[in-house]
C-alpha cells in the first residue's frame, strides 16, 4: 500500500464515516438536534468532497494505485451506507429505500469482482447512469441529513423527492450493469 495524499483522503473519507453517525448519538443535552443536523450535514460533505478531490489528485499527481482504485469506491459505499442506515434510524428515509439503494451496491460490487476474475471488468466500468445516481445520493443525503429550511427550501421534502430518483437511478443502473454483463456470465456458465 503506498501513502500519498489521495489515499490519505480516502482514508480521512473513511474516518470521517463514525463521525457523521457518532454525531447523532451525543447527548440532546450537549448537542440540540438542529446543531447535531448542521453539523453531521457539513462533515458529510467534506467527506464527499473528499471523493471527488482524491480522484482529481491522484490523476494530476500521477499517485493513482491500485489499492487507491480498491479502496475509494468501498470508501464511497461505506459512507452511502452508513449515512442511509442513521437516515432510517432518524425516520427520515424509508428503510427499503436503504435496502435498494445498499443491495445494489452490494450486487455490483459482486459483480464487478466477478468479472474481473474472467477478464471482462471494461464490461462493468463506471457508466453516465451510476455517475448520475452517484449526484442523486450525494445531494439528497446531506439535505436529509439537514432536514431543516435551508435558503426557502424545505431540505426534508426535497431531499426526500431526490433519494427516490437516486433509488430509481440505483435501479436503473443496476440493470443497465447487469444487461451488460449476462452475455458474458451466461457464455461462462455454459
Amino acid at each position: 500500500m503506498r501513502i500519498n495524499i489521495p489515499n490519505m483522503l480516502t482514508w480521512a473519507r473513511i474516518a470521517l464515516i463514525p463521525v457523521v453517525i457518532g454525531i447523532f448519538y451525543l447527548p440532546d443535552a450537549w448537542v440540540g438536534m438542529e446543531r447535531k443536523n448542521l453539523i453531521a450535514t457539513a462533515v458529510f460533505i467534506v467527506a464527499a468532497m473528499t471523493d471527488w478531490f482524491d480522484g482529481y489528485l491522484a490523476r494530476a499527481l500521477r499517485q493513482t494505485s491500485a489499492f487507491g482504485a480498491f479502496l475509494d469506491p468501498v470508501a464511497d459505499k461505506l459512507m452511502v451506507a452508513a449515512a442511509l442506515i442513521i437516515l432510517v434510524q432518524l425516520e427520515r428515509a424509508d428503510a427499503f429505500i436503504a435496502v435498494i439503494i445498499i443491495g445494489r451496491e452490494i450486487t455490483i460490487s459482486a459483480l464487478r469482482e466477478w468479472m474481473a476474475r474472467i477478464g471482462e471488468s471494461a464490461s462493468v466500468a463506471v457508466a453516465y447512469i451510476g455517475k448520475l445516481k452517484t449526484a442523486a445520493q450525494m445531494i439528497a443525503i446531506p439535505m436529509l441529513l439537514y432536514n431543516g429550511a435551508f435558503c426557502g427550501i424545505n431540505t426534508h421534502s426535497a431531499g426526500n423527492l431526490l433519494i427516490y430518483i437516486a433509488a430509481a437511478l440505483t435501479l436503473w443502473s443496476m440493470g443497465y450493469y447487469l444487461r451488460h454483463a449476462l452475455p458474458r456470465l451466461t457464455r461462462r456458465a455454459d
